[in-house]
């Protein structure tokens, strides 16, 4: 799945949850003007709108998060380097030591 799907349904699912409180107003609206059923199903089909986004998206997104670090680990060459016996000879240490007068709060 592209990237592009992934982005594209967490902004669908960002749009409708941010719409829940506009439908919440308009059910409202509706219900004070007598259309209760009315109200209350714009309101329940706002939320589940809403819910079905955020999971699609989730779920899109978890898809092609295991995806990208599928292939991640699939161009690691394991031959290379082995991790049974660490080659401490070969490593170089880019850590510096500092003396005790380099610490400002040590009197």
């Amino acid at each position: 799945m592209s990237s592009k799907v992934v982005i594209a349904l967490a902004l669908l699912a960002f749009a409708l949850v941010a719409a829940v409180p506009v439908a919440l107003i308009v059910g409202l609206v509706l219900m004070l003007l007598g259309h209760v059923i009315g109200g209350l199903a714009l309101f329940g089909g706002s939320i589940l709108a809403a819910t079905a986004a955020v999971v699609l998206a989730s779920v899109t997104g978890v898809r092609h998060l295991r995806g990208v670090v599928r292939g991640m680990l699939t161009e690691y060459n394991f031959t290379e380097h082995d991790a049974t016996e660490p080659d401490f000879t070969e490593h170089k240490s880019q850590t510096f030591q500092l003396d005790r007068d380099d610490y400002t709060y040590i009197r």
